[in-house]
């Protein structure tokens, strides 16, 4: 759809403009980049960063095509994991395992290297102006790329979940871009969130480390119940003499003006006694 004037009318020459309602159709070229930008801060927790393994494609389904993950492999280089149809037909070619500096200029790539160094280290969300180098015949064209940062399985900072949306009129051949201008937004601590604090330990040497090591099992007094302590269990030989002091204190003591009494004859060995009879 096109506003604008006809030779031999009678509107003036203010009305004499052409725009194209075709960015206005598909809802904007920067809704992709908004999109995606929404759906990595809903993966957030607190302050920190989201991790490669939280991306579903079922979350960015309508943008696939329009998207790129990418991994560090070296200070300001960092290759392709996967990409969209959209970035493959701009580079006119499968762009998995290529650097993504292969497609800038090369007064570009510095730029760009400096921009995902400040994006891995800082961390934060790099957002590029591009120009598209007009192939022959062809007006020049423009793009947007945005990049949010992403945790690796082992935590570093390393991946990049990256958005590309581009003027319409793609070619079959590969396209190169020169960046117009880059916005660089830090990670800022979520709002409404309290971190968590751990209760710090005291240090060995303080009375209150000692106090600790000796009674670890002292309950918390809000949570449990003060409990008795184990005592140490008596052996066997104590409780024998135990039994025996007890033994001897029931025994009624014996009157002083009583007769000694006879000592007991020994009794002699055991034997046999042979009976004979002559009957």
């Amino acid at each position: 759809m096109f506003f604008g004037s006809r030779s031999g009318t009678e509107m003036t020459s203010s009305q004499d403009k052409v725009v194209s309602m075709n960015r206005f159709r598909k809802g904007g070229p920067l809704s992709p980049l908004r999109q995606a930008e929404a759906y990595w801060t809903a993966l957030r927790r607190g302050d920190d960063v989201p991790s490669r393994s939280q991306i579903d494609p079922r979350g960015l389904e309508n943008i696939l095509s329009h998207t790129f993950i990418l991994e560090r492999i070296a200070p300001g280089i960092a290759r392709f994991r996967l990409a969209g149809s959209l970035v493959n037909g701009m580079a006119g070619m499968e762009v998995r395992g290529m650097p993504i500096t292969a497609f800038f200029t090369t007064d570009a790539r510095k730029q760009l290297s400096s921009a995902m160094e400040h994006m891995f280290e800082t961390p934060a969300i790099v957002e590029l102006e591009l120009q598209i180098e007009a192939p022959r015949l062809r007006s020049p064209r423009e793009a947007r790329m945005l990049m949010l940062p992403l945790r690796s399985d082992l935590g570093d900072i390393s991946r990049v979940l990256g958005v590309l949306v581009a003027d319409d009129g793609e070619t079959v051949t590969s396209q190169r871009f020169s960046i117009s201008s880059i916005e660089m937004r830090a990670v800022g601590k979520a709002t409404g969130t309290a971190g968590f604090k751990a209760k710090p330990r005291p240090d060995a040497a303080t009375p209150a480390a000692k106090e600790e090591r000796r009674d670890v099992n002292r309950p918390n007094p809000g949570f449990a119940e003060t409990q008795a302590r184990f005592k140490p269990e008596r052996s066997i030989l104590d409780e024998a003499k135990a039994l025996l002091e007890r033994s001897r204190a029931a025994r009624p003591a014996a009157p002083a003006d009583a007769p000694a009494a006879a000592p007991a004859k020994p009794k002699g060995a055991p034997h046999l006694r042979l009976v004979v009879s002559r009957d």
